[in-house]
């Protein structure tokens, strides 16, 4: 079963994808792309350009993961924009960002005490959200 924890890199790619793409196409997009390993466990989050549905793809050590939530009506209420390529959000975020919420404008407090998990492999394309 996949669960989503704080203890979970998530990163959203900021340029939209085409949705025809599966679980091959999405690994090729992290590694080309996003310059990221699809297979470093990380939680990579996908939307489509009409903003009307969301991919996420992580490997578990044992396989891929590929999930799509396409909502049922409305879009995205938020996603980032800018000259970078991914931006890095906590498992909270990600909840809200799932309910069609912003978490720009969550109350989500801060974390009392940071996991220290080492991503220097891609620190040069991530950008933190809050």
């Amino acid at each position: 079963m996949l669960q989503v924890t704080p203890q979970h890199r998530l990163l959203l790619a900021v340029e939209p994808i085409d949705f025809r793409s599966g679980i091959d196409g999405l690994k090729a997009a992290c590694q080309q792309r996003l310059g990221s390993d699809p297979f470093s466990g990380t939680i990579f989050a996908f939307a489509n350009r009409a903003r009307t549905s969301v991919k996420l793809l992580v490997y578990d050590a044992s396989g891929f993961w590929l999930c799509q939530k396409r909502f049922s009506s409305g879009k995205l209420a938020w996603w980032p924009s800018g000259h970078s390529k991914t931006v890095s959000l906590r498992a909270s975020e990600l909840h809200i960002l799932l309910a069609q919420g912003d978490p720009m404008k969550a109350a989500i407090p801060e974390d009392w005490r940071p996991l220290k998990i080492d991503y220097a492999a891609d620190a040069n394309t991530v950008v933190r959200l809050s």
